[in-house]
């Protein structure tokens, strides 16, 4: 995989990378680019710590008043749903803002991996929208993978274009194309059509309230596999496999489909235009299952909903 330039200004969209190593730091950086973009006529939303959040305040003045703020441990809680409520936030088109800080303290490697998909993904579903992105990160505390999913980034000096950035379309972590390994031999297996979904529920939620899934989340999670299912039925081999496991702490449900492969890498990350019939399926898993894993090949596509136990 080849690392691309990106260009510093393709249009109204922007996603930059802001290295940080101190709060006087912070406060140097960060009160300017709001200024600034209160200035302009933008809507101005930060997210970061509470505690950076009162530097910000004190430091603004009047001008906080003028500024959306946001705790990042209450907005930061899931990517996919973040995600969306990025999309929400600048999808009127008025000219925006944001500065974000993900924390990344006490993330589980699954987890970081996640929010670095997330990052990745920002470019691919905002990017036909009016809105600057600065993502922030204190030096040594965040991955190394943030320059591949960052087109621009912000150090010492001006901005600079990222000479690792990969585009999300091409954007992969490390085993994101390894084959899935096959289901333990004490899975649930349901086989579905169009006939017997309502079945394929039912096994669903009786598997989950067994693996001791919260009665929420187990309704997240049927409504998960009967929308991917029944994409299959509809859009696939009009039939297909589903397979249910507990794996470590987590409940693990597979739905296999032979009838073709997935074209699109970011299938599921945005949220399908409004006036669309098809794109649901795959947008919704992702915001209620805590992760969605897919492997496609030719004539076989294979999605893995998890779900936490804890």
């Amino acid at each position: 995989m080849q690392p691309e330039r990106a260009p510093l200004d393709s249009g109204p969209f922007a996603h930059t990378a802001v290295a940080y190593g101190s709060d006087e730091e912070f406060l140097h950086r960060i009160p300017d680019l709001v200024v600034g973009g209160l200035r302009d006529g933008q809507r101005v939303l930060v997210v970061t710590c509470e505690r950076k959040l009162d530097l910000l305040t004190e430091t603004l003045g009047e001008d906080a008043r003028r500024v959306d703020r946001q705790p990042s441990h209450r907005w930061y809680g899931h990517p996919m749903r973040t995600l969306s409520a990025y999309h929400d936030y600048v999808r009127e088109r008025r000219p925006s803002l944001i500065v974000g800080e993900v924390y990344w303290a006490g993330r589980t490697d699954a987890e970081a991996r996640e929010w670095i998909r997330y990052e990745s993904a920002i470019n691919a579903v905002l990017a036909r929208l009016p809105v600057a992105v600065w993502c922030l990160y204190e030096r040594g505390a965040a991955p190394d993978d943030l320059l591949r999913v960052h087109p621009r980034y912000l150090d010492a000096g001006d901005v600079e274009p990222s000479g690792l950035y990969v585009p999300p379309e091409r954007f992969r972590l490390p085993d994101d194309e390894l084959p899935f390994g096959d289901p333990p031999g004490s899975a649930t297996v349901v086989s579905f059509a169009p006939e017997n979904l309502t079945h394929l529920r039912l096994v669903v939620a009786d598997h989950a309230r067994r693996a001791g899934l919260d009665h929420e989340l187990t309704g997240s999670l049927v409504l998960s596999v009967s929308e991917v299912a029944a994409n299959s039925v509809e859009h696939g081999a009009g039939h297909g496999r589903a397979a249910l496991w507990v794996e470590g702490d987590e409940l693990v449900c597979e739905i296999t489909d032979s009838g073709g492969g997935l074209d699109d890498p970011l299938a599921g990350y945005g949220p399908p235009e409004p006036e669309s019939q098809h794109g649901y399926g795959l947008w919704i898993s992702r915001q209620l299952c805590d992760r969605v894993e897919i492997r496609s090949s030719p004539g076989l596509v294979r999605i893995r909903l998890r779900m936490s136990l804890r």
